[in-house]
């Protein structure tokens, strides 16, 4: 409970519009007006530098861009003033939008490598945290999902839901001992999500409490989102999401979870399709067992349908 107040704490009321990080060495150089005279004569490129990555940098908070152009923006920018950290933290940026993993981690770390404070930046912690997450590089991922938590009041309202959604999903993976922490995650971003990812915060939520043992609290919290509940498993947003915290094979035991009650039969074949994948090796096999043989086969519940007509 401590944790989830306190989670609740640093994750507080945020402005919901994109927030754009110029880079760096780029503040204050926006145009000849505001631009420091003595960087300008220091380093005469820094300018148009400061303009290609920030042309870039509103290509990927406006979403839709091709990843080729973002590339080319980065390599551009590169050319310019060889060594600066922020065209590879484009690049990764750009690379984890478009699904590309193990290249995004391999720019992010030669942006660290360059400089550090890249890191600073909430948007860029949150790249590193999915990019770490996608690729199974579990420990990191964990460690950069706490550390940019409290820091996502800088983020998009969406983003700031998809970012305490994904590292709540990733805690709960790891088994018992996290439920806590992964509860208090998902608290947040179903109070911060809309639409289809909201309700797999709800959903979340519940599983998160059913694998407590806390069947009554689940139930409840499945009934506060009775109507509506529809594919949401299906969404872009939420595949996204369980892409991004490297647990895609946790969406078939929210599905199988939304579905015991009002259709048994379905529910029972998603938590076969959860055992039989990477899943059902890992921390959650028995209560997943648990609920596939409690939930009758599509058979059973075609004779209680019958019957009960």
């Amino acid at each position: 409970m401590i944790v989830a107040y306190f989670l609740a704490f640093v994750l507080a009321q945020a402005p919901s519009s994109p927030v754009i990080v110029r880079p760096s060495p780029c503040v204050g150089v926006a145009g000849a007006a505001s631009a420091n005279v003595w960087e300008r004569a220091k380093e005469p490129g820094l300018r148009r530098f400061c303009d290609v990555l920030a042309s870039g940098m509103a290509k990927l908070a406006g979403g839709g861009a091709l990843i080729g152009d973002l590339l080319a923006i980065a390599d551009d920018a590169d050319k310019r003033m060889p060594g600066r950290a922020e065209p590879y933290v484009l690049r990764g940026r750009a690379l984890v939008q478009a699904g590309r993993a193990d290249e995004a981690l391999s720019a992010l770390r030669e942006a660290a490598a360059r400089d550090e404070r890249v890191m600073d930046d909430p948007s860029t912690l949150l790249a590193w945290s999915r990019a770490n997450a996608r690729t199974h590089h579990v420990d990191e991922a964990v460690r950069a999902y706490r550390a940019v938590l409290p820091r996502t009041t800088a983020l998009p309202i969406q983003e700031r839901a998809a970012a305490s959604f994904e590292a709540g999903m990733l805690m709960m993976s790891l088994g018992p001992k996290e439920l806590e922490t992964a509860s208090a995650m998902l608290r947040q971003a179903r109070r911060d999500a809309q639409d289809a990812l909201y309700v797999a915060s709800v959903v979340a939520t519940a599983l998160a409490e059913d694998r407590a043992g806390e069947r009554d609290e689940a139930r409840a919290s499945l009934l506060s989102r009775s109507t509506g509940i529809g594919n949401f498993a299906g969404d872009p947003r939420v595949v996204r999401a369980l892409e991004d915290a490297g647990v895609p094979e946790e969406g078939d035991a929210l599905v199988a979870l939304a579905l015991e009650a009002s259709d048994p039969a379905s529910a029972r074949r998603a938590w076969r399709r959860y055992l039989d994948g990477p899943a059902g090796k890992r921390a959650w096999t028995s209560h997943a067992r648990a609920h596939e043989s409690q939930a009758p086969s599509e058979v059973a519940a075609k004779r209680r349908g019958a019957a009960a007509r």
